[in-house]
Order: C-alpha cells, then sequence, then structure tokens
C-alpha cells in the first residue's frame, strides 16, 4: 500500500547527509532496523523507487530517513537533497532483513549505519545496551553519521575507523582479516553487518574463516 507523506523537517548531519522528517500515516507500524521503498511525489520520480531505513523508533510521531547524497549520480538521492518541507514522499509497506537478535557487534560502513541507528536507539531506551559494540568505518572523519550520539549511546564500545585520514582518538585502516583478528574476542556473539556490498562480502568470509557461526551474521539479502 502507498501513502503520501509531506515532508516536517530537515537537519543536515555531514556534509552531504541529511535527516529527513515526514508526516507518519495512521497505523504505519515497523522494527527497528527496518526499511522502506520511497519516492518522490514529483513528476518522473513516482516509480524511481529506493530503499531507505527508518532511523527514528516507531513510536515517535514521525518517520525519519537519514540520507547521504550521491551527487555524482544525478540521481534520486540528489533530488531527495533539495527537497524542502512542504514537498511529499510517497512511502511503501515495510521490509528488512537486519533485526536485532541480542548482543554482538555492528560493523557499518558509511551509510551503512542507518540501520543500526534505529536499533542501537531502542536498545538505549530499553536499557539493553550493555554487551553489544560498533566498529564503524568512514573515509574520513567529517563522514562519520551521527557520531556524537554514538559515542553518547555506546561509549568506549563505539570504535570508528578512517581509510584516507590518520587522526587521533580513530582508528587508521579497513576493517578487514587484520582487524578482525585484532579486535574481535568473542565469535560466539551475533554479528550485524551492513556497508557497500564488497564490504559485507569480504567480511561475512573473513568472519566465517576467524570461527563466527553462519547463523550469526545477520545482514541485508
Amino acid at each position: 500500500m502507498n501513502h503520501i507523506v509531506k515532508l516536517v523537517d530537515i537537519k543536515q548531519v555531514t556534509h552531504d547527509v541529511k535527516c529527513f522528517r515526514f508526516e507518519k500515516p495512521a497505523g504505519y507500524h515497523f522494527l527497528p532496523g527496518q526499511a522502506t521503498d520511497v519516492s518522490i511525489n514529483k513528476p518522473g520520480f513516482e516509480e524511481e523507487l529506493r530503499p531507505f531505513t527508518f532511523t527514528a523508533l516507531n513510536d515517535a510521531p514521525y518517520l525519519e530517513f537519514t540520507i547521504k547524497r550521491y551527487q555524482d549520480h544525478h540521481g534520486v538521492t540528489d533530488q531527495l537533497h533539495q527537497l524542502k518541507v512542504g514537498d511529499e514522499l510517497i512511502i511503501r509497506d515495510v521490509w528488512g532483513a537486519i533485526e536485532y537478535k541480542g548482543a554482538g557487534y555492528f560493523i557499518a560502513g558509511g551509510a551503512g549505519i542507518t540501520p543500526f541507528v534505529g536499533i542501537l536507539r531502542s536498545l538505549q531506551k530499553e536499557n539493553k545496551i550493555a554487551g553489544n559494540k560498533l566498529f564503524f568505518s568512514n573515509k574520513t572523519s567529517a563522514d562519520i553519521i551521527y557520531e556524537e550520539e554514538l559515542k553518547h549511546i555506546l561509549g568506549k564500545e563505539a570504535v570508528f575507523i578512517l581509510s584516507r585520514e590518520n587522526k587521533e582518538g580513530y582508528e587508521n585502516g579497513r576493517v578487514d582479516e587484520k582487524f578482525i583478528k585484532k579486535n574481535i574476542t568473542d565469535f560466539d556473539k551475533h554479528f550485524y553487518i551492513c556497508g557497500p556490498d564488497q564490504m559485507v562480502s569480504d567480511l561475512t568470509k573473513n568472519l566465517e574463516k576467524a570461527g563466527a557461526k553462519t547463523d550469526a551474521l545477520v545482514f541485508e539479502k
């Protein structure tokens, strides 16, 4: 079922990421980590569907999407970043494979953090954050989405890795086989993975090789 929802608020999160809040249709329900297919309610864009994860919790009076702009594509995210309060989106039914199954390691690359934002906010609200750790990889510190909030939620259990910048207080490098061996100690925990396809594929292989059980790996399929 389609719903037309009006944009009520926009906040700049990083240099190329914005948080958009929309009206919430009556009876619309989702779980932390779930997503929907979105299009812009403008001529030529109504059928240009893109998946976005809800970053606010279900009990909020609005829907929230945190969206990175890919300017070089001149596509949907570029158009979304040009929206103004009062513009409309078309949203569809809820879907999503990333669901919290127990304490573990959250491993995100770039905009892949978005499914985890709702989950971590929910765990904090329910006082169940203990036992979870985040490894969040970005090119530079300027690219980190919700850095201060993630530090507030997880404290020292939030580890930020930069691949193109050396900076005090941050790890430098990539979340690869070597990083896994150095930083992950309990392979009986769950692993939640989201990021670019190649990163997810490589991480899955490296984690299984290191001893993680296949059914403990949670990622979008």
